[in-house]
């Protein structure tokens, strides 16, 4: 699979390599994600555009996944036994996590295509299965628990917090953009420190990982 995986951004980024990497503090936990010596300073143009205008979020695991993964799996009980949907689930590490952590059953959800190809080959590596959907519009089921990650960096994205709790009893985001959320029924629990995986060198700031708990009224 890391092949497999590489084949699909080797055309648009001539040095980017996919393998596995464990991710720290997450008991194991491994992804395919882009190789850490990848020259993020020296894309050509034509790299630079495709990665602006078709961005490849399952190649990293970003922070606010990272520690929305950590999360679940020092807090199993988030998850245990219940039904569970990921949101944009990129690499699939927050699924993967709840389905490590005893989910009954776990939906990623992404519209990225790939990404989904990503997800169930993260899934094989860490030998869990999933189910994944590619619109959220059209998973018919309710779920007990809803998470997602880095969801809400553009505020058009905010219409989704009402059709969140609509489909979950109770919704997890985890946000190192947004630094105060204000939305009926969601408020800030808590905020940890976290790091992308392979580390962008972000600034310390996005470092920062906001948990807002949502509880449907």
């Amino acid at each position: 699979m890391a092949r497999v995986l590489t084949a699909r951004v080797r055309p648009h980024l001539s040095a980017a390599r996919i393998a596995p990497a464990e991710l720290p503090d997450c008991g194991g936990l491994r992804l395919f994600l882009l190789n850490d010596d990848f020259p993020h300073d020296a894309l050509s143009p034509d790299e630079m555009r495709w990665a602006l205008n078709e961005p490849a979020y399952w190649m990293f695991c970003w922070a606010s996944g990272l520690a929305q993964a950590r999360q679940i799996l020092r807090q199993p009980s988030l998850v245990r036994g219940r039904s569970v949907l990921d949101f944009g689930t990129g690499s699939g590490v927050v699924a993967i996590a709840a389905a490590l952590a005893g989910a009954a059953r776990v939906v990623a959800c992404d519209i990225d295509p790939v990404s989904l190809e990503a997800t169930a080959a993260n899934a094989a590596l860490n030998g869990v299965d999933l189910e994944l959907a590619g619109d959220f519009f059209a998973i018919d089921d309710t779920f007990d628990v809803l998470f997602g990650a880095d969801v809400l960096y553009d505020p058009a994205n905010r219409h989704f917090l009402p059709a969140f709790l609509a489909r979950a009893e109770t919704v997890w985001l985890a946000d190192s953009r947004v630094k105060s959320l204000q939305a009926e029924n969601y408020q800030l629990i808590a905020t940890v420190d976290a790091e992308t995986r392979p580390d962008l060198n972000e600034f310390d700031e996005f470092r920062r990982v906001n948990f807002y708990r949502g509880v449907r009224p």
